[in-house]
This record gives structure tokens, C-alpha cells and sequence, in this order.
């Protein structure tokens, strides 16, 4: 069994959306589930067509989490150091044509989000920082052609 590299903070927040979706979304789509059939007709019932497809989603979303939850190799960054970029390292880039800087941490491909400045390990920019030092420039393959970046600094808080 391959084991996926994750923050511990990543791992909470998938862990806190299994419980909820096992102590409160399942009971609930059972209520609507009761509720629907309670009804009649199941043949042309919208309303029981409708908690059944949330059922299959939710249940399917559990064995989901619970996989991902059970390979989990907890990283912690913080006990890390060092200049060179590796999982868990908070790096900040420059985009050597704009000048305009970004501030990113490596983390694991199911907690990676964008918009919280969380790469996924596996995507092109993350890989191309893998293993480079401060001061190094790397070049990351993009839609509109390649795209260059300098490292300022690499952190591991």
C-alpha cells in the first residue's frame, strides 16, 4: 500500500469532513430517504430519486476519505530545515518576466488549494522546485509557453 505524503493539518481537515459526513450528512439523507418513500409511488417520486444520488455521492465520498485517510503519512514542515525545496517547504518565487512575487507551500495532492497558497506536490510548478536551492531559477512548462522563476526564499514553518 503506497503511502500519500500530507501535512498534519491537511489531515485534520479531511478527517473532520469524514466525521461530519458519517455523524450528519448520512443520518440526514436516511431521514429524507424515510421521508421520500414515506410518499408513495417510488417509480415517480422526485424527492426519493433525489436523497438516493445524495446517498450514492456521500457514501462514495466516505470510502473515498477513509482510503485517503488510511494511507496518510503525516509530515510535519516544521521539523524540517535547510535551504533546498522538498514537501512541507513554504518557497517564495518571483516570475522573472512580471516581477511579481507568490508565496507557496508544497503539500499533498487532497489538501492542495490553490487559493490558499497550498501546491499540490504534483503539479508542474511544485515539481520543478523539488530539490532546487534559493537563488535558483527553474523554468515550469505553461499553456501560453514556458514561464521562469527565481527562488527568493524557502521556509519550513
Amino acid at each position: 500500500m503506497q503511502k500519500t505524503p500530507m501535512t498534519g493539518k491537511g489531515l485534520k481537515r479531511l478527517e473532520d469532513e469524514l466525521r461530519r459526513l458519517k455523524s450528519e450528512e448520512r443520518p440526514a439523507i436516511i431521514r429524507a430517504i424515510a421521508e421520500a418513500r414515506s410518499h408513495g409511488d417510488l417509480s415517480e417520486n422526485a424527492e426519493y430519486h433525489a436523497a438516493r444520488e445524495r446517498q450514492s455521492f456521500t457514501e462514495g465520498r466516505i470510502l473515498e476519505l477513509e482510503e485517503i485517510v488510511s494511507t496518510a503519512e503525516v509530515i510535519d514542515p516544521t521539523s524540517l530545515s535547510g535551504d533546498q525545496v522538498k514537501f512541507g517547504a513554504t518557497v517564495t518565487v518571483v516570475d522573472e518576466d512580471t516581477d511579481k512575487e507568490a508565496t507557496y507551500q508544497i503539500v499533498g495532492v487532497y489538501e492542495a488549494d490553490i487559493k490558499q497558497n497550498l501546491l499540490s506536490i504534483s503539479s508542474p510548478l511544485a515539481k520543478a522546485l523539488i530539490g532546487k536551492h534559493e537563488g535558483d531559477s527553474i523554468s515550469v512548462p505553461a499553456p501560453g509557453g514556458d514561464r521562469t522563476y527565481e527562488i527568493l526564499s524557502v521556509k519550513f514553518i
